[in-house]
């Protein structure tokens, strides 16, 4: 049988100092997060497919790892961590009126073309804020991953918000259909102004309603882009969506982290659960969002619990990614110890581990044999903190 060493496309091994960085980065995000309130829950690995289906709003069927149970029930490895924390929450905490605030960490797998080297399996670290529709509460969201990735390490780093309810408002507006309210949506998120135009061009819709949407590829910006939005359109629905980012903004100078917050008009999702803002984290050395978010009214009733909710992922692996291109390493806490031995002294250096595991630090025996010499040894335990030779 022909020996496997490689692991399949979309996936890798994580090992040696990548692995104890990682570790490192999740344990600081994860204090953060608990830090305001969250508490930890864990859902499983595989759900039944409806959890994720197309009335969810969530990943493409087709890019869904399936399989089938003795029932012949069909099962999903999760893609997306918040289904699944709606459902548990609306089993769990069906009659709680109280705001309900849960964290998690864990792997999800999407079964996409692993497009430049994109992977099919990721770690994802999140939060989840339930049963509270205030602005406070998605500014609260926010405030939070910024907090979460100054604690990484990072300092040059931007939180892009935008909020769907501008778009749908207008596509309502104009009485669009549903295909090219899908086409119209790829067009301003890849910000392709031209192709936005030549799209509606001949729509029987205004010219100012034109103007709307192709305007909304270059709504991004600090503060002053929502002047600009309430300029294009008197539409009610979508000056309530400006009034709502207004209100995020000012809570989020209460904050202190203004500074770090952009607004962006044209950021639409293809997770169609979401209903309020949405949101990505970006910095330096990765194409890709580290931190995603949003607002998703209306998934919790999926489940039969009718409540409002907004939460967020941190994607480790990506923003591991980051933290190493730009050079930012975690401290890894805790002691390290080895013990070189030679056979003789076996009891002695048993004893000696035993006494310092109980003491909180980290033992590794190294017996010293012909092949391994002691300078063997001592070059392999260069890296420790304490090195006790017997």
């Amino acid at each position: 049988m022909k020996r496997i060493l490689h692991t399949p496309e979309g996936v890798r091994d994580i090992y040696s100092t990548e692995c104890e960085q990682k570790l490192a980065l999740q344990e600081k995000l994860h204090k953060v997060i608990r830090s305001y309130g969250y508490h930890d829950i864990e859902t499983p690995t595989f759900e039944y497919f409806d959890v994720f289906g197309n009335d969810i709003g969530t990943i493409p069927s087709r890019e869904l790892y399936k399989f089938f149970d003795r029932e012949g029930e069909t099962l999903v490895l999760r893609p997306d961590f918040t289904p699944s924390i709606a459902r548990a929450a609306a089993k769990y905490f069906l009659n709680e009126n109280m705001a309900i605030r849960l964290t998690y960490l864990g792997n999800t797998f999407i079964n996409n073309s692993s497009y430049q080297g994109r992977l099919k399996e990721t770690t994802q670290i999140g939060g989840e804020l339930i049963g509270d529709d205030s602005a406070d509460a998605d500014a609260e969201i926010i405030a939070l991953t910024v907090q979460m990735l100054l604690a990484s390490g990072l300092r040059e780093f931007q939180i892009s918000i935008g909020h769907v309810g501008f778009f749908h408002a207008l596509a309502k507006e104009a009485h669009l259909e549903e295909s090219l309210v899908l086409e119209l949506q790829e067009l301003i998120t890849n910000k392709n102004t031209f192709g936005v135009q030549k799209l509606l061009s001949d729509k029987e819709i205004s010219e100012s309603q034109k103007n709307a949407f192709a305007s909304l590829t270059s709504l991004f910006g600090a503060e002053e882009v929502l002047a600009k939005a309430r300029a294009l359109t008197d539409n009610v629905q979508a000056a309530q969506a400006l009034d709502r980012l207004q209100e995020i903004w000012d809570t989020l100078k209460l904050y202190g982290v203004s500074k770090y917050v952009s607004f962006d008009l044209g950021m639409l999702s293809h997770y169609m659960y979401y209903t309020g803002i949405i949101f990505c984290g970006y910095t330096y050395g990765t194409g890709d969002a580290v931190i995603k978010g949003g607002r998703y009214d209306g998934l919790l009733s999926h489940f039969g619990k009718n409540a409002p909710a907004v939460g967020f992922v941190a994607v480790t692996d990506q923003l591991l990614s980051a933290l190493s291109r730009q050079k930012v390493t975690q401290e890894i806490t805790g002691s390290r110890c080895m013990i070189l031995y030679e056979k003789e002294k076996q009891a002695e250096a048993i004893a000696k581990a035993s006494e310092l595991r109980g003491k909180g630090i980290e033992v590794e025996l190294v017996r010293i044999t012909e092949k391994r010499t002691r300078k063997d040894c001592r070059d392999y335990a260069k890296n420790c903190t304490l090195v006790v030779e017997l």
